[in-house]
């Protein structure tokens, strides 16, 4: 007795569903905790990460540029090239993420852009502090109905997904220019 293949669309997703929406949520609270909740005293300055905003900025321009092949990749149809260059954003988001948080877990103070374009850094600092939180589940799912064939659920997620991801990457490259290259302070 055979047993037919499953169709990829017909996988139930409840269960990754779940698991995408807790992994989420804990990276997301994780994020949030760590740069903004209290630390053990002492902790602040007690490793120099001076250097770490650099290493963010060339971790997010990695993303930026892996994402934007990812696009030419796709639109030539060279499915496993558009596959590397996407594996290879998300890498580069997650070393970022680790990057990130290890940085405002242990940085002194705030560093604060106090450059003539003020107005301008603070609607592309808020849009993407707004939108990096829903970059993450959203990515996730779109990962996930990739990597199980999923194409049809892949491509309505990845319509949303796609330009928010590229535009909270770009944005973050930005707020990096404006603090670390633009910035007196």
């Amino acid at each position: 007795m055979s047993t037919l293949p499953v169709e990829p669309d017909s996988i139930d997703n409840t269960r990754w569903n779940v698991i995408i929406s807790v992994v989420s949520a804990v990276l997301i609270g994780a994020v949030l905790f760590l740069m903004e909740g209290p630390r053990p005293e002492g902790i602040r300055g007690a490793v120099d990460v001076s250097w770490m905003p650099h290493l963010n900025g060339f971790l997010n321009t990695g993303t930026t540029l892996a994402l934007i092949l990812a696009l030419v990749f796709i639109k030539q149809r060279n499915i496993q090239a558009h596959r590397n260059a996407m594996l290879t954003a998300f890498g580069f988001t997650t070393l970022f993420l680790l990057s990130y948080v290890t940085y405002h877990w242990f940085k002194v103070g705030p560093v604060e852009y106090s450059g003539p374009l003020r107005p301008a850094y603070l609607f592309i600092l808020i849009s993407h502090i707004t939108l990096a939180p829903v970059v993450v589940p959203a990515a996730l799912f779109a990962l996930h109905r990739a990597l199980t064939g999923q194409y049809a659920r892949h491509r309505r997620i990845v319509k949303y997904t796609y330009p928010l991801w590229l535009y909270v990457s770009v944005t973050g490259v930005l707020v990096y220019v404006a603090l670390y290259l633009l910035s007196s302070t």
